[in-house]
């Protein structure tokens, strides 16, 4: 009920969002990623809770040209991939890139630390690896943030510290820019050394959705209801007014 007054005081004070039924919600449904895992997402991020949106789920047979056309332009979000290895193992892994996915643009290039903001992330260790802060020997270690091209699907950092072939079969991980400088070369998948592919059994992309604060909706609710009550005001002295008129001509 909360929610459907939000979204109503939104439409009437002219500014439109998507919302959810709920907190949390991942709009477009998703396979890989239940409510915990949702949750988990938010602690690593920490920036409150916000919903998701699947704007792609691989399907068999599909490029990464079928990956930039749906995810380019999307904004900030997480990318999800179950893959396993050549000894079976499973894993589901993934990364937040705080920017847009982008078929031409190349290496998004982060040399400042407050631009610094993606990891990477392992739920069946479970682990996080966040990009290396200038403050490291070798500052520009961490610099490169994704890699965006039509020929690849989602890459993170210059190791490649997490990689999606043309594809989308494909993929491994070379630790590099995300995580303990010193494991160096480990797969932040499996932990083995030397860039040993996997296989890419499902992938899904999720743009971030966030939810309007609790104080901000409070705020268009109250400034709508001062707007009501001056209406009614307005239309009370109207109708006065026009009775006042009537009484006088008919006098």
């Amino acid at each position: 009920m909360k929610t459907i007054i939000a979204a109503l005081a939104l439409a009437a004070a002219g500014i439109t969002t998507t919302s959810p039924a709920a907190a949390g919600d991942i709009s477009g449904g998703s396979r890989l990623l239940d409510e915990g895992k949702h949750a988990q997402l938010e602690r690593w991020l920490g920036a409150g809770e916000f919903n998701l949106n699947n704007v792609y789920t691989w399907q068999a047979g599909e490029s990464s040209a079928d990956f930039h056309a749906a995810a380019d332009g999307k904004g900030a979000g997480f990318t999800l991939l179950e893959v396993s290895n050549d000894a079976g193992d499973s894993y589901l892994v993934g990364g937040y890139n705080p920017q847009s996915w982008n078929a031409s643009e190349g290496w998004h290039e982060t040399e400042r630390d407050w631009q610094r903001t993606a990891f990477l992330f392992n739920f069946t260790e479970p682990a996080v690896y966040r990009q290396i802060l200038s403050s490291y020997v070798l500052p520009s270690q961490g610099q490169r943030q994704t890699f965006n091209g039509i020929d690849f699907g989602p890459v993170f950092g210059s190791g490649p510290d997490l990689f999606v072939s043309d594809t989308m079969d494909v993929g491994l991980s070379w630790q590099l820019s995300y995580g303990n400088p010193s494991e160096e070369g480990f797969s932040i998948i499996d932990r083995s050394q030397g860039g040993d592919t996997v296989r890419i059994d499902g992938m899904e992309i999720f743009a971030i959705t966030p939810i309007p604060e609790p104080g901000r909706q409070a705020m268009l609710l109250g400034g709508l209801g001062v707007m009501g009550a001056m209406w009614g005001r307005a239309a009370l002295a109207q109708r006065r007014n026009a009775t006042r008129t009537l009484r006088r001509k008919t006098a």
